[in-house]
């Protein structure tokens, strides 16, 4: 009995054994394809990757080139070597109509990643969806949406809305044409020259905003908000972090600054028109330009500047509310 099933420990040894030989552990492959596509008029170009940086930007001659290094790696019953081979032979590229899908099927990128340098006609619309990897999309005219799980995303001189989104990873969109919607759970956000409304949401991370174009609606769980050349309405929150705005509110403007545990600045011209109400439940509200003072108390303060007009709120929970000169 003992020598039965000293022989049935030997055989299923020796099968995992066998099972472990057939599971290909090697070096990793390399590898790359191109494919060219003719187009005409406005197009749309899909991607999905698993794994792999992504670079998109608007070409001149009216044709899309897809350009992709593939890399393949890891533990499978196909060695990297076959799992290359067998990408190579049929890329995960296809052309209907006016859409170019990229990625589509992804339960063949097990073990593999690709790195894609895709040129398309400017007059493109783009969505693009990565598990890991950085996106640069920029020169084409939109619209754009660009998801990740892990890694930055950076749209640049896009004309139409723009809606960025990571889940770890820094969001960055400079020169958008129309409204743009960033948002990173982990990681700094970035928006520059965007002549429509920004919304800006970072759970951890410093949110800047430059020279909106019109409404700006930023909302940071732990780090700060940065809101400089504000005119149309804007919504600043920090629940833990600092708050600095800077601008010339409009006539009809509302302008609302908010942190739990932070300071606040709002910095404005001497020739601003506005309304003002700050409360610092624990802080100091100092001002450092010339004000009209209508109601004052220890963490209060109401008044005005020039003729009144655009109306400002400030509270802060622990921190100090200072109002500034700016340009």
């Amino acid at each position: 009995m003992a020598r039965h099933r000293t022989q049935c420990l030997s055989f299923v040894l020796l099968l995992a054994l066998g099972l472990i030989a057939g599971c290909y552990s090697g070096p990793a492959v390399k590898g790359t394809f191109d494919r060219s596509y003719n187009v005409t008029g406005p197009i749309r170009l899909e991607l999905n990757n698993a794994a792999g940086d992504v670079e998109i930007t608007g070409s001149a001659d009216g044709k899309v080139h897809v350009h992709a290094e593939v890399r393949s790696s890891g533990m499978g019953l196909d060695n990297p070597k076959k799992r290359l081979d067998d990408l190579l032979a049929n890329p995960p590229v296809e052309q209907r109509g006016e859409t170019i899908r990229i990625g589509k099927d992804m339960s063949r990128m097990s073990n593999l990643s690709i790195s894609y340098t895709i040129q398309v006609p400017h007059d493109t619309e783009v969505s693009s969806n990565l598990a890991s990897g950085t996106q640069t999309i920029r020169g084409v005219r939109g619209p754009v949406k660009a998801q990740s799980a892990s890694g930055t995303i950076r749209a640049e001189k896009i004309e139409r809305d723009t809606q960025l989104t990571t889940v770890s990873g820094s969001v960055s969109a400079t020169d958008i044409g129309n409204d743009v919607r960033v948002s990173t759970a982990t990681g700094n956000v970035n928006v520059s020259n965007a002549k429509g409304d920004v919304r800006a949401n970072a759970l951890s991370g410093v949110i800047h905003v430059y020279k909106p174009g019109g409404r700006v609606d930023a909302d940071a769980g732990s780090g700060e908000v940065e809101i400089q050349g504000a005119a149309s309405d804007v919504n600043a929150h920090a629940l833990s972090g600092r708050v600095s705005v800077q601008g010339n509110p409009g006539a009809d403007s509302y302008w609302q600054l908010k942190t739990a545990s932070g300071a606040v600045q709002l910095g404005v011209p001497a020739s601003a028109n506005l309304h003002l109400s700050a409360e610092a439940t624990s802080g100091e509200i100092r001002t450092d330009i010339p004000i009209v003072v209508e109601e004052q108390g220890k963490h209060s303060l109401r008044a005005h500047m020039g003729s009144g007009g655009g109306r400002v709120d400030i509270h802060t929970v622990s921190g100090e509310i200072r109002v500034i000169g700016a340009n």
